[in-house]
């Protein structure tokens, strides 16, 4: 019988039954007490009444107040509180049945209130008792010749709050991790010379040093997730400069489950010096427009568009359709998915955003009612060599998405531009402004909701200087930066990606929203920093080398263009850029002239007419247009076989 109880609903019954053992107990040793004997025989009948009565109503209460849907091994003082407010109201129960049935007076009102005392030591004291046991308190003795002869590491606890007394927690009740605590540091000076079970607050962050020396420090766990940039960066260069290895614990939207462990402790990262908070989101908004939906991914493979698969499948679509043109991307990611998520259904499509032909036979088959568009170029120095592929994919690719989403009944399509787009100086920039210029025009008189996100760098993505830092510095440098006073802004793929659901859930068609990208980022910092995360000095170890401006890169990025006005919005981190005004059938003949023009040459011709489109495009001096490459040097081919440029069709002639 016992093989068809679960074994929560086990353990439960056993925990009934253990506290009906000690409701029994606490009865009988309240005879003893009260009388001073053993021997109750005389009070036996008294007893007998009492027992059911009490059992009856102290079960019941228990159980009632949740005290049985708990774990034992987490055990606090709210669970205490929980007990004494219940075996409380169970006393005055019992007491009050007896002298409504006029028996109150036969028994020792003495017995009721040792009872209640006994009821709350013996019920709460299992129960901590366990927890002792689980924390390890019992295997001190195991743990302290275990370490006499084992390789433990001393470490020191940067911050004695919440995270920082878990962790220690954890290192004393798990007697096989390898770690010996010697106290914390913090910079609250309310807490100096305080202890945290038996550990005492040693000093603030800058005694580090002077502590790791004295006592032998071998790590320096930072417990402070949510520490500013700078204060991480102060107790990095301290750690590193006191010879002593250092970890930190992620951002706390990044541990998932809520609990902090020695698992989750990690080395610093990059990330951990931009000083990002995690974005809070309106998950029932965005589900309310993912879950049990058809959601088609474009660029699914590329750095956006595969945590988009990821986060988008967490909100249980109905299908997942990823469009990509690598097959090897498009190959892992579907594995990946199938892994994480095997309940969702996945469909991977091999496909080009430039062949109308496909994208239509997807639209047809799988019918989304959400598209993600993040298929595009956009690495600048590359897309500078190569002009005319950049406008082809990114400007004409953008269209045969929105105009088939049009046609094809799609509610939300989301688009993933760039900050690039604003007062560009380069191809990539200006291709994805039109890009923009496409959704906000079509937007206008179409049944589906155009919604353009855009925001600045990620880490991490590829082709981004982080991955090429990183390969410098592994091959021991030099590490190249462009310019000395270079800035970008940066945020986590991530984040970007849950502010892009965010805003496609906010969108009711046409806006442009503009993620908050914090401060920018100066690139030679970033350098730095990476160098000294990687244990090195920079400049000594590895040397930094200003290699001068790229084709097309600015000093600075901007999120606006000329014209549009920032507003707030219902999300502090998504701001909405004012809609410029769009006169449809001038935009649609202009990006046509523009792409006929493409199946020739690329020349100074085709860099006015993209100024026709986008007046605040400003190419540099000897860029696309002035001092022009062969496209044949980079295996391109300047005839854009197969190109559909024709942007009339009789779906789209009634915009």
């Amino acid at each position: 019988m016992i093989s068809f109880i679960s074994e929560s609903r086990l353990k439960q019954m056993l925990v009934l039954l253990s506290d009906s053992c000690l409701i029994c107990a606490s009865l009988f040793i309240s005879y003893g007490l009260r009388f001073g004997t053993v021997d109750l025989g005389d009070y036996f009948n008294q007893i007998l009444v009492t027992l059911p009565i009490a059992l009856i109503i102290r079960l019941f209460l228990f159980y009632n107040s949740g005290l049985y849907q708990g774990m034992w091994r987490f055990v606090s003082i709210r669970d205490l509180v929980v007990l004494f407010r219940s075996a409380t109201m169970g006393s005055l129960m019992i007491v009050g049945l007896l002298f409504l049935f006029r028996r109150l007076d036969e028994y020792p009102r003495a017995v009721f209130i040792i009872d209640w005392f006994l009821v709350i030591i013996l019920i709460g004291g299992s129960r901590f008792l366990y927890r002792l046991y689980r924390e390890g308190w019992f295997k001190l003795k195991l743990r302290i010749v275990e370490n006499a002869t084992s390789a433990s590491k001393k470490v020191l606890i940067v911050g004695a709050g919440r995270a920082g007394e878990l962790i220690l927690r954890e290192i004393q009740g798990n007697y096989k991790i390898s770690y010996t605590p010697v106290g914390f540091v913090d910079d609250n000076r309310a807490k100096r010379n305080l202890t945290i079970h038996g550990y005492k607050v040693l000093g603030n962050t800058r005694d580090i040093g002077r502590i790791v020396r004295e006592h032998g420090i071998e790590e320096v766990f930072l417990a402070i997730p949510t520490a500013p940039s700078k204060a991480k960066r102060r107790i990095m260069m301290t750690c590193k400069n006191a010879h002593v290895k250092f970890k930190t614990l992620p951002a706390v939207g990044d541990i998932l489950d809520g609990t902090v462990k020695i698992s989750s402790l990690r080395e610093f990262q990059i990330e951990d010096l931009l000083g990002r908070e995690a974005a809070r989101l309106d998950t029932a908004a965005i589900k309310s427009y993912l879950r049990d939906k058809t959601v088609l991914i474009t660029g699914a493979g590329g750095s956006i568009g595969s945590e988009l698969c990821r986060q988008v499948a967490k909100y249980s679509p109905k299908q997942l359709v990823l469009f990509e043109r690598s097959e090897f991307n498009l190959y892992q990611i579907h594995m990946n998915l199938i892994e994480l998520f095997p309940d969702i259904e996945i469909h991977p499509v091999v496909g080009d955003v430039l062949n109308q032909q496909r994208v239509e036979r997807a639209l047809k088959q799988y019918m989304p009612e959400v598209i993600f568009h993040a298929a595009a170029y956009k690495h600048v120095p590359l897309m500078e060599m190569n002009p005319d592929e950049a406008l082809v994919n990114n400007v004409l690719g953008t269209w045969n998405m929105a105009h088939l989403a049009d046609a094809h009944g799609v509610r939300k399509f989301v688009m993933v531009s760039t900050d690039k787009a604003v007062r560009s100086t380069n191809i990539m920039g200006a291709s994805k402004r039109i890009a923009e210029l496409v959704c906000q025009g079509l937007g206008k008189s179409s049944k589906t909701k155009f919604v353009t996100v855009r925001f600045g760098n990620v880490l991490n993505s590829v082709g981004s200087v982080i991955p090429l830092f990183k390969q410098q510095i592994a091959k021991g440098g030099p590490v190249t930066v462009t310019h000395p006073e270079i800035y970008r802004y940066f945020m986590t793929i991530p984040e970007a990606v849950q502010l892009i659901m965010q805003a496609g859930a906010m969108g009711q068609g046409g806006e442009i929203f503009i993620l908050d990208m914090g401060e920018p980022v100066k690139i030679v910092n970033l350098a730095r920093d990476m160098i000294t995360l990687s244990g090195l000095e920079p400049d000594k170890d590895i040397k930094i080398v200003f290699t001068g401006l790229r084709p097309g890169e600015k000093l600075y990025e901007e999120l606006l263009t000329d014209g549009e006005e920032i507003k707030a919005s219902l999300h502090e981190k998504i701001k909405v850029a004012g809609a410029q005004k769009i006169v449809w059938s001038v935009l649609l003949q202009n990006i046509e002239e523009l792409l006929e023009a493409l199946h020739g040459e690329f020349s100074e011709d085709t860099v006015a007419k993209i100024k026709k489109i986008v007046p605040d495009f400003q190419p540099e001096k000897g860029g696309p247009g002035s001092n022009l490459c062969d496209s044949s040097d980079f295996g391109i081919d300047s005839e854009l076989p197969r190109r559909q440029s024709n942007l009339s069709s009789p779906e789209s002639n009634s915009l």
